[in-house]
């Protein structure tokens, strides 16, 4: 594996900017991180922390600060003219977080700048890329100071994660690709007075648009509606409270706004790049790809592009690995692209004007509901828990696809047995790197004291001749409590497990798709599409 640290630009400092500064600096990167802003937003923006993304936030040891600041939410609902059509409880997704943190973006941005201040990093604000240009070797950047001196610096890689109107996206020239007739919503970050269950986020459906209702901490709610009409008029950004509260009670009941905090139109489309790498520079979040904010997936979905990338870009090194750096792009865009899809499928079940159809709609909607399956679809949907990454080019099935319920490319999932559970996680936490877990049947050893009951679980470093780098973990596994849930041969088997929680390659005794996966991670520019 490279030896040598890699450099890297980070443009943007929101959410997915600085998650990916601190998963970057974390693995000993050299990192810049800059913003044009000169200070950070005072806006709620973003609220909702799903699932799968709270598991990432475990895994950089900061998830407690997250659920310190929010709400806990473990449901949707679903209404129509003040009948509850549908409940989807989030209890039963596969995770050790089956709910969502409601907190604003605000908060999010500050525990992910302390965390990078914890790791030796600083955002650079008021500093803008105004130029790029990529070498064989390099990207040389043009930054502009806030006192207008601008400098060259050079870079291995560049990750634009810069927003919606990405400049780094501009400066290599590609461009966002798909639907562009815009759909208008207004936002409010309030403070109301209802009956609500707070535990749940709520979706009204009405004949002019979807209303989304998220309770936060205390009486603030975020209330978010769809506009009729996009029309042709310039967006206002700063609608009453007045015009907020007539649509309100147009598709709700027994919400009163009592104070305002942010109020704002904006219109959203639905499109993505058709590439999320140009060479060296990889683009991540709103810069790669733009969505309805119906289930709140926008800034997951950036988030988790970070933390799929960045370990990514410390393990290639500089001169890079084809395969490797590919997976990027192989693995996220047809997450945000699978968004997109259901994002605008919620929101144009929401929207419908005809009688007939908006009863078909409920009647659908009640009656599908109600089938346990269904629910589960839906919850897994909304925390994000049922991504995988089966296809993706750096993952070994070793013959395993069809032998069991977990294959390579799926995320590690939950055990049943919670100790255990809770023990495989802490393993694969102590490290940046790989977990390379063997399961063996021989009798379990009585647990050290100092393991509080725990199974037997056995870890040392990896020598240097080692497939992978990070951890060789051993497990007893007597009651095939693990083996049966990764569908492992009663001989046992070999697990590799990324640095992003999936499963890199599932395979027996033998440790076949190990190797051919370790093979994977060190393929050459040559062997895959360039550095």
């Amino acid at each position: 594996m490279p030896g040598t640290a890699t450099s890297v630009l980070v443009v943007g400092a929101g959410p997915v900017g600085l998650l990916a500064g601190c998963e970057l600096a974390r693995r000993g990167a050299g990192l810049r991180i800059i913003d044009r802003l000169a200070e950070p937003t005072d806006e709620s923006r973003a609220i909702v922390i799903h699932a799968r993304s709270l598991e990432m936030l475990d895994a950089m040891g900061i998830v407690d600060r997250f659920i310190d600041t929010g709400l806990r939410t473990t449901g949707m609902t679903m209404l129509e003219g003040g009948k509850r059509l549908a409940h989807i409880p989030f209890d039963g997704v596969d995770s050790p977080y089956p709910f969502t943190i409601t907190t604003p973006q605000t908060e999010t941005e500050r525990i992910l700048a302390e965390r990078l201040g914890e790791l030796g990093g600083a955002v650079e604000r008021g500093v803008e890329l105004v130029g790029l240009t990529q070498g064989p070797d390099a990207v040389e950047a043009r930054l502009r100071h806030p006192d207008g001196t601008e400098e060259t610096a050079s870079f291995d890689r560049v990750v634009g994660a810069d927003g919606a109107h990405s400049t780094v996206r501009g400066l290599v020239g590609t461009r966002l690709e798909g639907s562009f007739t815009g759909e208008r919503f207004i936002l409010g970050d309030v403070e109301a007075e209802h009956a609500l269950d707070t535990s749940s986020m709520y979706t009204y459906f009405a004949p002019q648009g979807p209303l989304l209702v998220f309770p936060m901490v205390g009486e603030r709610t975020r209330l978010i509606a769809q506009l009729a009409d996009a029309g042709d008029g310039p967006i206002d950004l700063h609608p009453t409270q007045e015009a907020l509260q007539e649509i309100v009670d147009a598709r709700a009941e027994g919400i009163r706004i009592i104070r305002s905090h942010w109020l704002t139109e904006f219109e959203i489309h639905h499109a993505q790049v058709p590439a999320y790498r140009v060479g060296r520079v990889f683009l991540a979040g709103d810069a790669a790809h733009i969505h309805s904010p119906a289930g709140g997936q926008g800034m997951n979905t950036g988030m988790q592009d970070a933390f799929n990338l960045a370990w990514k870009l410390a393990l290639a090194g500089p001169a890079g690995a084809g395969a490797l750096l590919d997976s990027y792009d192989a693995e996220r865009r047809p997450v945000a692209a699978t968004m997109i899809e259901f994002t605008t499928r919620l929101t144009r079940v929401g929207t419908l004007g005809n009688t007939l159809a908006r009863h078909l709609r409920d009647t659908v909607v009640h009656a599908a509901t109600g089938l346990a399956p269904i629910r589960g679809m839906l919850a897994d949907a909304v925390e994000e828990v049922g991504l995988a990454y089966r296809d993706s080019p750096v993952v070994a099935d070793a013959g395993h696809r069809h032998r069991g319920r977990v294959h390579a490319g799926d995320h590690m999932p939950r055990l049943p047995d919670a100790g255990l559970d809770r023990r495989m996680r802490q393993i694969c936490a102590g490290t940046t790197d790989h977990v390379v877990l063997t399961v063996v049947a021989a009798p379990a050893e009585p647990a050290p004291p100092d393991t509080g009951g725990l199974p037997a679980v056995h870890v040392a470093i990896a020598s240097g001749g080692g497939d992978l780098p990070g951890y060789d973990a051993v497990i007893d596994d007597p009651e095939r409590v693990v083996a049966g849930r990764y569908g492992l041969p009663r001989a046992g088997g070999r697990i590799a497990i990324r640095p992003d929680g999936y499963i890199g390659a599932v395979t027996g005794p033998d440790g076949d798709g190990i190797a051919a996966y370790g093979w994977l991670l060190r393929a050459t520019p040559e062997d895959g599409d360039g550095a």
